[in-house]
């Protein structure tokens, strides 16, 4: 190609790949295999002392999904990427890279109840503290600014209500505590937000969802933007001091603008070991290369099924970011103009029991816990997802009680919306 930047539905089908350079096949090879035979003992030295790129044992890096790194790298505008086994694995491993035990991070209300729950509970053991901010009051994320914070945390979309956080807002909030801003794209993918093209430093995904897009694989990935200084004021000693397991290294100023990347790599993956298997990362990289075909069609399906669920008379009220009435209309409008995302939830006038109801009577919509599949998918947070928060809590969440969630596929949408209609009755 000449020296034209390829587009996006091109970086989703060749982005990181090349023909095999041993039996010239074009799609990307299942590196099935747990290590890799060295050169001799200098090649392993240098390997294992980070003065060289390779492949050591598929826990740390693996060919398959090195290409799947790049890919989504390329499609985030970021400089590297890790991918690992889940989208909460990759939250960890982010996070052990920041914090010291005692340190905290900011996190918006509305995020996916798992991950209330994860950072709520299971970073306790660590150490790590969450303070919560309200993603509807950017003011909050300042107030609740310490000299222990480490990071802010944001869902571009957040999971269930499907609301459009203002990125860029919350960005100058990070810049000016000095520390990095994190993004879960999960939702948007990159198709419809790019969040570092709006201040992000770090964006995280689980690949399960829109990026694997068919509801086979779990996945999750984290890319470095390369934009965050690491050695500004010692805050962040994983990555600005020597590291005694490699010399004497100092992560920065060795790899500069991909540093983070390279220490989830070998700081965090190394040694918590939430390691990407090859065949999922091939399946992913397959689902990956029909992104923009269905994240479109998946988008247009959920505005229709909105538009025709805020006319019937048993919704008390719809909540997706694609209408013109929404309150987040207008951050959708700036953030995702392609469409607002097709995960969406609405709220029914007979409450929890009403919720309950329409999940077991509807027939082409499948009841189960997750997003981001071809298939349309449905559920009751706050019987499920969201079940271990107080009522509160799920509500603050976007999660209350006559809340039901859907995941809009890209089936027809006449057949989805007289599936509704069906189940919701007159």
């Amino acid at each position: 190609m000449s020296d034209r930047l390829p587009g996006f539905s091109t970086l989703a089908v060749h982005a990181g790949a090349q023909p095999d350079p041993t039996t010239g096949a074009r799609a990307t090879p299942i590196y099935q295999t747990t290590s890799f035979v060295f050169n001799d003992a200098d090649h392993a030295a240098s390997l294992f002392g980070l003065q060289a790129f390779g492949n050591i044992y598929t826990r740390i890096g693996n060919p398959t999904n090195a290409v799947l790194e790049e890919r989504v790298a390329a499609l985030e505008g970021g400089t590297a990427a890790l991918a690992v086994a889940s989208g909460h694995a990759a939250q960890v491993v982010v996070l052990q890279q920041l914090l010291q035990p005692g340190d905290e991070f900011i996190a918006a209300r509305k995020l996916y109840g798992g991950s209330i729950n994860q950072f709520t509970h299971a970073f306790k053991s660590f150490g790590w503290n969450v303070v919560w901010a309200d993603p509807d009051d950017i003011a909050s994320f300042e107030r609740a600014v310490t000299p222990r914070t480490k990071a802010i945390f944001i869902e571009s979309i957040a999971n269930p209500a499907g609301s459009i956080t203002d990125i860029e807002a919350i960005s100058t909030v990070a810049r000016k505590a000095g520390v990095p801003l994190i993004v879960d794209n999960t939702l948007a993918s990159p198709y419809l937000i790019r969040p570092i093209d709006h201040g992000a430093d770090i964006v995280v995904h689980s690949l399960t969802k829109f990026l694997g897009g068919h509801g086979n694989s779990l996945g999750g990935i984290i890319v470095d933007a390369g934009t965050f200084d690491w050695s500004t004021g010692g805050k962040y000693p994983m990555l600005s001091e020597p590291r005694p397991e490699y010399h004497g290294i100092r992560l920065q100023e060795t790899f500069g603008n991909f540093a983070f990347a390279i220490a989830c790599r070998v700081l965090g993956l190394r040694d918590l070991g939430p390691a990407l298997s090859p065949f999922n990362a091939f399946m992913i990289l397959t689902g990956i290369e029909t992104l923009p075909l269905r994240m479109q069609k998946h988008c247009d399906n959920a505005k229709a099924v909105a538009e025709y669920l805020a006319g019937h008379p048993a919704v008390a009220s719809v909540s997706y970011a694609g209408l013109p009435s929404d309150k987040y209309n207008q951050l959708a409008r700036k953030y995702a103009p392609k469409g607002a995302g097709a995960v969406f939830t609405f709220s029914l006038k007979g409450g929890y029991d009403a919720g309950v109801s329409l999940v077991s009577k509807l027939q082409l919509f499948s009841h189960l816990a997750n997003v981001g599949d071809t298939r349309s998918l449905v559920i009751h947070p706050a019987s499920t997802t969201h079940s271990q928060l107080d009522d509160a809590a799920k509500i603050n969440s976007g999660a209350g009680p006559d809340v039901v969630r859907i995941s809009v596929g890209i089936e027809d949408k006449e057949d989805l919306i007289a599936d509704l209609e069906q189940a919701l009755g007159t």
